[in-house]
């Protein structure tokens, strides 16, 4: 039963061939048992998953029908959840229950989808390893001496795992795509403003997007249909229809354009990644894609544009963590200042602190124009790059990652080094676009992931490639020995 995805399991609740509780139950006594080894939740939520199982099992008796309903699913810890704990992977949180449900969650829920709990993270979602969460690393299924990713590596490595068909994540710098690829699933980064932000706790504001994480293309079709749409409660969600994601995976490749920019092929890529990119290009193009090289000339300044960017709004939305209003207070402060330094200093981990830092650097008199003023203006020739190539071709393709998955605290003494694996990534989110990362095949027992851009807004393109691709392959398929 665990090894079902999640359109299995729609057409076998509709069949009645079992119930929503059943499958509940097989999959939390699942993680009871493969968890310990995997650290990949920070919350277990077995009462309400059993009691949405029921709910669900009742609507589906009086003839409701749905692709969710019923489906169990986790949620990444930063969505606000209501009455459970939403930690964000921080000891500043570790004592907060949201009073609310984030959008996503709502939505979710609405549709009938089962909470099974709330899944490790970095801090903060700050990481690209999973190993700032202040309740330890989550481990790669693949292999446990390896990370997940991050900074959904939770999300990740529950999915690869099979605790659970797919899970929520965020993607601020390549945190659905990195573990996607480290872990052999499916991730999908929407277009900016695609998915309501509203209860999903911040840490770039204009980069961070929610979306699915999950085995195949068609199952992230499923369940981005039931997260996306316009919010009024968040500002920055864009009221554009949301097409049936699922309807369109089927559509002919016959002619697509696709575009693989010269610059992802330069000394910093696994050469072995280099080749099974390749193949994956053969592959589309026997389905009838034509492949042409294409350039982004400006992708080498990204990084440090994102790595100014980011730790700036990061300083600004966890200026909230004061110690006074909600989450961790120090004991026995002697002064208001004293209030603010231990609760922060205790709150926070190195990573986060390292980041708050650097951007309340950046944003600093005398500063702000050199550095994050400068960031901004690299931003737009990074966006603008992509509006020049999407001119020539309907997607771009090439990497999710420059090296396969590290050893757990193989980066730990160089943070730099780390930010560096989101070279492929962190491109989508500063100019907002939609972004995928599928299954290409392994290097050393370890998978690798091929990522996939497009156009604001067509998420559908990016799935129905994919599918296309999955149709054809059978990476996807493959299991963690154990698992």
């Amino acid at each position: 039963m665990h090894h079902m995805t999640l359109a299995e399991i729609a057409r076998g609740l509709a069949d009645k061939k079992f119930s929503s509780e059943e499958l509940t139950q097989v999959l939390l006594a699942r993680i009871a048992q493969l968890d310990p080894q995997l650290n990949s939740f920070i919350s277990v939520t077995e009462e309400l998953a059993l009691s949405q199982a029921k709910a669900a099992d009742a609507r589906r008796a009086k003839g409701e029908h749905g692709a969710l309903l019923g489906a169990p699913i986790a949620h990444k810890d930063l969505f606000c959840t209501q009455g459970i704990r939403t930690s964000c992977g921080s000891k500043m949180l570790d004592n907060f229950k949201a009073p609310y449900d984030a959008t996503v969650v709502a939505k979710l829920a609405a549709a009938g989808a089962v909470t099974l709990g709330k899944t490790n993270m970095d801090e903060f979602a700050m990481g690209s390893a999973n190993e700032s969460s202040y309740y330890g690393a989550a481990k790669n299924p693949w292999n446990l001496e390896h990370v997940p990713g991050g900074s959904s590596g939770g999300s990740a490595a529950a999915v690869a795992a099979r605790l659970l068909p797919a899970a929520t994540a965020t993607d601020t710098g390549g945190s659905i795509r990195q573990p996607a690829a480290f872990t052999n699933l499916t991730g999908l980064k929407p277009t900016y403003g695609r998915v309501s932000r509203w209860g999903m706790i911040a840490y770039a504001s204009s980069l961070d997007q929610g979306g699915p994480l999950a085995r195949t293309a068609e199952d992230c079709a499923i369940l981005l249909q039931g997260m996306a749409g316009f919010d009024p409660n968040d500002s920055t969600s864009i009221d554009e229809p949301v097409p049936d994601y699922s309807a369109s995976l089927n559509g002919s490749l016959q002619g697509l354009r696709i575009g693989v920019p010269k610059e992802y092929f330069s000394a910093g890529l696994d050469p072995r990644i280099a080749d099974l990119i390749q193949n994956s290009v053969k592959e589309l193009e026997k389905l009838g894609a034509v492949v042409k090289e294409i350039s982004l000339p400006n992708m080498q300044h990204a990084i440090p544009a994102y790595y100014v960017i980011a730790p700036a709004e990061a300083s600004s939305n966890l200026s909230r963590f004061d110690g006074v209003r909600f989450g961790h207070r120090c004991e026995n402060p002697e002064n208001l200042m004293d209030l603010y330094k231990r609760s922060r200093g205790e709150g926070f981990g190195v990573e986060v602190q390292r980041r708050i830092m650097v951007g309340a650097y950046a944003l600093s008199a005398g500063y702000y124009d050199a550095y994050y003023l400068k960031a901004q203006k690299i931003r737009r020739l990074v966006k603008n790059d992509f509006m020049a190539a999407f001119n020539e071709v309907d997607i771009i393709l090439g990497p999710t990652t420059p090296n396969p998955a590290w050893k757990l605290g193989a980066k730990d003494s160089d943070p730099v080094a780390a930010y560096l694996e989101d070279v492929y990534t962190i491109t989508a989110n500063l100019a907002g676009l939609p972004g995928l990362s599928m299954p290409a095949g392994f290097v050393d027992g370890l998978p690798v992931g091929v990522q996939l851009l497009a156009p604001y807004f067509q998420e559908g393109r990016l799935l129905n490639v994919a599918h296309q691709y999955q149709l054809n392959t059978d990476w996807h398929t493959r299991t963690p020995q154990g698992f």
